[in-house]
């Protein structure tokens, strides 16, 4: 796309999001400068405490494209790999973890107040009653799982939200046709609307659960300084605006006894619009960049840090393995064969306080962990676990790593054994394994 399109292209948009900034300013100038990312700042990460962290984590995302994970040119079968999924990693450095994604294509915060209302009583609806027009092909399953939404959201230890690019951006197709005080009017009445469902919505999740933690994201703008400086230095003052909006209602909820953060995800786009965004595509989602870093402002929000491990960083580490948080350190480092990824034994056993012995006669290796036993033989294909047997398609096998003979086993086998939980990672080129 050349500069002459995006300055058209960003003409119409600076309609909308101008004539937003006059609703979301809440009596503060229309163009006001962005919130400074103080302590003093409401839903700053820096002014709130992080929240204590369970053995086990549910993390219940809603929103739109941006919590479905949504870029352009995406199969229908695809499976994303957004800011929720990044949570999911993020969430096993902490313990056992289960992330559950109600983002839907095309939400606006009228639909998002829909469904959370359905999820509320808690009883399956037609599709049509979340909001109409939506093309999003899970949506069916989105209104008849009402029922176990419910539940997950019961059950939330952090809810997060995306919702309101798609409010804002329904002015757009109206934009050009219309008259700058019919414009304004329009998107006063379409923002007070936004405001309202985004309380309201809000007031029922804390209803429904009092002691989740909320992460409620603000805007970020995709238009790059190259389609127009004055438009650019415009723009970033609408989303400071949108901003300090969405920091006051966060104030005003917590004042309520409500368990709400800002989540500051617009700072992070300002002058990376390009680099984090598919904008030179003329399509105004995040990129895998962009994802990460929405997904590392939530975790800052819910966790205080952001991790990687060595793997992920680009090191000769091929895989890393976390075992309770920890990431291994050792000269055994894991196998892939057919697929599957083998650990040395007894850095595992080590690592969570477990004891093995090794039969040389036998060729058996023996794991004793909170009161279970575990016989490996290496080469066959069954184990015994407590007695009883039980096949595994990948034996265990010796491996030589400088002068020593190591036992490596299979993932599987230690959660099938141990009753561990083991989850695979592939983009983060990650095993994490919790108590």
């Amino acid at each position: 796309m050349n500069n002459y399109k995006l300055r058209n292209r960003s003409r119409v948009l600076v309609s909308g999001m101008l004539a937003a900034a006059l609703v979301l300013g809440s009596g503060a100038s229309a163009l006001a400068a962005p919130a400074p990312s103080d302590a003093s700042t409401p839903g700053n990460p820096a002014a709130q405490s992080v929240q204590a962290i369970p053995a086990s984590q549910l993390i219940v995302a809603l929103g739109d494209s941006i919590t479905a994970g949504y870029e352009p040119g995406m199969a229908e079968n695809a499976v994303p790999y957004g800011y929720v999924d990044r949570l999911k990693e993020q969430a096993l450095f902490h313990g056992r973890a289960e992330v559950v994604n109600y983002g839907i294509l095309g939400l606006k915060s009228s639909g998002l107040f829909n469904y959370v209302t359905a999820i509320k009583e808690g009883k399956a609806i037609a599709a049509g009653d979340i909001q109409e027009g939506l093309r999003d092909p899970r949506l069916p399953e989105f209104a008849s799982g009402v029922p176990n939404a419910k539940t997950k959201l019961e059950q939330a230890d952090v809810i997060t939200i995306t919702i309101g690019g798609n409010d804002v951006s329904a002015l757009l197709t109206e934009a050009k046709g219309l008259t700058n005080d019919e414009l304004k009017a329009k998107a006063s009445e379409l923002l007070n609307t936004y405001k309202s469902n985004v309380q309201q919505v809000v007031s029922i999740l804390t209803e429904i659960n009092p002691d989740a933690q909320i992460i409620l994201a603000d805007q970020y703008q995709p238009v790059p300084k190259v389609a127009g400086a004055a438009l650019y230095e415009e723009l970033t003052k609408v989303s400071g605006s949108f901003t300090s909006t969405v920091d006051e209602m966060v104030s005003q909820f917590n004042a309520d006894g409500k368990k709400v953060k800002a989540a500051h995800v617009a700072e992070t786009f300002v002058g990376k619009e390009l680099s984090l965004t598919h904008i030179f595509n003329e399509d105004v989602h995040p990129n895998q960049s962009g994802y990460e870093a929405i997904a590392k402002v939530m975790a800052q929000n819910i966790w205080g840090s952001y991790r990687e491990t060595a793997a992920k960083s680009g090191g000769q580490t091929p895989i890393s393995i976390v075992v309770k948080g920890k990431e291994l350190s050792t000269p055994y480092a894991p196998v892939v064969k057919n697929g599957q990824t083998f650990v040395a034994l007894k850095d595992i056993t080590d690592a969570i306080g477990g004891q093995s012995r090794w039969d040389s006669k036998a060729g058996t290796a023996t794991i004793t962990y909170a009161g279970r036993t575990v016989v490996i033989p290496v080469g066959a294909k069954q184990i015994t676990a407590d007695g009883i047997k039980v096949d595994t398609a990948a034996p265990a096998f010796l491996h030589k790593v400088g002068k020593e003979q190591k036992t490596y086993v299979p993932l599987a086998l230690l959660a099938t054994g141990l009753g561990l939980d083991v989850q695979f990672s592939p983009k983060l080129k990650t095993a994490f394994i919790n108590l």
